[in-house]
């Protein structure tokens, strides 16, 4: 049994991740100050003698003696980080440094959950980790794209410089069950207005295209990353490499949800990337043969039955 600390615990993904954290007997410490996460996300495991949850914002220290911490704390959907791009930005960075300094003094393996946002508009396709990316410094996305890429950058030299064991991998989007049905995000958006029979708003010509990961693809290749050995730390890209135009995705859901809805189009928002599909070779090579298992469609079905519950 391993103490484990999660931050961002109550999120959509934080949620999964400490619900098998727990089924496998680790002592649990849950850190959510329910920005965007919700105790609805945790419910069923405050039961459990292996769960704690804390209400606690990153940006400020938190102590705990712990072998593990996955650091998955910060908004990641547009208007949430949009919001308040400040206090985005400190999400990412302070809550980095905190949470780097936690695993120092403990000498625990600590996991940084980044984005696939670090390439911003990509120059090449797919991504591989070795890519730096094309990322606009002073943009809308900045603060979530930028914070992430400055949390890396922290995990690095706090390896560097102080011998912490750091692990970094690249989230690629990312859906089902616990996802906010107001976040935000394309695939929560397109299912809650299809089961409303609202038209479904594709922003562009809807050509662009991107890789869809069921939540529990990525929960393993999570625990996997963690699992491996101290001097490999990453980045690591974990995603679906299955690659999809926003019109293949709206007229998939309709079909699933058998709505009436239409496909409507209104203007492309700022820096938003033309396409993004990962490059998972060395995900597969050093997590133990790792890649999703979960077909869109099935998953899609899934997440439907999911917000099907919530209305």
């Amino acid at each position: 049994m391993k103490r484990i600390l999660v931050t961002g615990g109550a999120g959509f993904i934080g949620s999964h991740l400490c619900a098998r954290l727990v089924r496998e007997g680790n002592d649990v410490i849950c850190l959510d100050n329910y920005f965007t996460g919700s105790k609805d996300n945790i419910r069923q495991l405050l039961d459990c003698h292996n769960f704690e949850l804390v209400r606690h914002d990153v940006t400020t220290p938190y102590y705990a003696e712990v072998d593990e911490v996955y650091n998955l704390a910060c908004p990641a959907s547009p208007p949430h980080y949009q919001y308040n791009p400040i206090k985005t930005m400190k999400t990412s960075i302070y809550g980095a440094m905190n949470m780097l300094g936690l695993a120092k003094r403990t000498n625990a393996k600590i996991l940084q959950a980044s984005t696939s946002e670090v390439y911003g508009d990509p120059a090449v396709h797919p991504q591989v980790e070795s890519y730096w990316g094309h990322v606009n410094p002073i943009g809308i996305r900045s603060c979530y794209d930028e914070g992430k890429r400055s949390a890396e950058t922290l995990f690095m030299d706090y390896h560097r410089q102080n011998g912490v064991r750091i692990k970094i991998i690249r989230i690629f989007n990312t859906y089902g069950p616990n996802m906010n049905p107001n976040d935000g995000r394309v695939v929560s958006n397109f299912i809650m207005q299809a089961l409303r029979g609202e038209d479904l708003t594709i922003y562009g010509d809807g050509l662009q295209t991107r890789s869809f990961q069921y939540v529990d693809d990525l929960v393993e290749g999570m625990v996997r990353m963690m699992a491996t050995v101290d001097d490999f730390i990453g980045p690591v890209n974990i995603g679906n490499p299955g690659e999809f135009t926003m019109l293949e995705l709206a007229e998939k859901i309709i079909e699933l949800t058998g709505s009436n809805s239409k496909i409507v189009h209104c203007p492309l928002p700022g820096d938003d990337p033309k396409q993004r599909k990962p490059d998972i070779s060395l995900a597969k090579e050093m997590l133990n043969g790792w890649e999703p298992k979960v077909k869109l469609e099935e998953g899609l079905k899934m997440t439907i039955e999911y917000f099907k519950d919530l209305e």
